[in-house]
C-alpha cells in the first residue's frame, strides 16, 4: 500500500485518493457551476470506479478563482480505468464544454494533481 491509500470497505483494493487544482474564467463562473448541478458525467465517473468525486470553488488573493476537486479511485486498475473514461465519447464532450472555463497553472494543459500530505480516517 502506498502513503494516501487505505482499505477499500468493498474488498482488498486500495482506495486511492487524487486532489488536483486549476483555474476558473471569472466570466464562466456562473456557467460552470450551473454545468454541474446536472447530472454532468457522474455516471461515466462511477463506472470508472471514481467516488467522492466534489469540486470547490474559492478566489485566492491574487484575485483569481480556483477549482480544488477530491476523489477516491475504488478500482484495481487505475490505467485502464481511466483510459476508458478518455475514450468514451460522452466524457470527451463534457471536457470540450468545461476545459475552456478553465486556466491551467503554469506549465500545466489541464488540472494539477496535488501532493497528498494527510488523511484523517
Amino acid at each position: 500500500m502506498t502513503d494516501g491509500d487505505v482499505q477499500s470497505l468493498e474488498g482488498s483494493n486500495p482506495v486511492q485518493r487524487f486532489g488536483m487544482v486549476v483555474g476558473l474564467r471569472d466570466e464562466r463562473r456562473d456557467e460552470y457551476v450551473r454545468l454541474h448541478q446536472g447530472p454532468g458525467v457522474r455516471d461515466l465517473l462511477a463506472a470508472a470506479n471514481i467516488r467522492n468525486f466534489s469540486i470547490f470553488l474559492h478566489r485566492l488573493p491574487d484575485g483569481h478563482l480556483y477549482e480544488f476537486a477530491y476523489y477516491e479511485y475504488h478500482g484495481s486498475d487505475y490505467e485502464a480505468d481511466m483510459a476508458r473514461l478518455a475514450a468514451d465519447p460522452g466524457h470527451r464532450a463534457w471536457l470540450e464544454l468545461c476545459d475552456p472555463m478553465q486556466i491551467p497553472l503554469p506549465g500545466e494543459t489541464t488540472w494539477s494533481k496535488m501532493e497528498p500530505i494527510y488523511f484523517n480516517e
